[in-house]
C-alpha cells in the first residue's frame, strides 16, 4: 500500500514548504482524499491507499496548491517592474486535469477478482 506525502505533492508543481506551508497542504491532501471517496463511494485513507488512489490524491492536492498560490486564477503576479511567478516550473493545469481524469476513470473500473 502507498501513502501520500506532502513532498510528493510539492514535487508535482515544483514548490517548497516556504511556498505552501505544511498545515495548508495537509488540508488540501485531506480534501482531495474526501473528493476521491465521494467519487468512488468508498472510504480511503491517504496514509494507506492504493498506488492509483495515491496518484489521484497527490495530483488533486497539487491543483489545490496551485489555486492557493495563484488566488485561483493568475499564474503569476507583478512587483514593480518584476514579474514574479512561483509556478514557473509547474506543469499546466490542463495536463494535471487530464491526468486526474485518466486516473479516476481507471479507479472507477470494476475489478474482477478470482476466488
Amino acid at each position: 500500500m502507498a501513502n501520500v506525502s506532502l513532498a510528493d505533492v510539492r514535487d508535482v508543481i515544483n514548490v517548497t514548504s516556504a511556498d505552501v506551508p505544511d498545515e495548508k497542504l495537509q488540508k488540501m491532501v485531506k480534501r482531495a482524499e474526501v473528493s476521491l471517496e465521494l467519487e468512488l463511494g468508498k472510504e480511503i485513507d491517504f496514509n494507506d491507499c492504493s498506488e492509483g488512489e495515491k496518484e489521484f490524491i497527490t495530483l488533486l492536492a497539487a491543483v489545490y496548491a496551485v489555486c492557493y498560490l495563484t488566488g485561483g486564477s493568475a499564474v503569476g503576479f507583478s512587483v514593480g517592474d518584476q514579474n514574479v511567478n512561483v509556478l514557473d516550473k509547474a506543469p499546466p493545469l490542463s495536463v494535471l486535469q487530464q491526468e486526474l481524469e485518466r486516473i479516476l476513470s481507471a479507479l472507477k473500473q470494476p475489478v474482477v477478482r478470482s476466488a
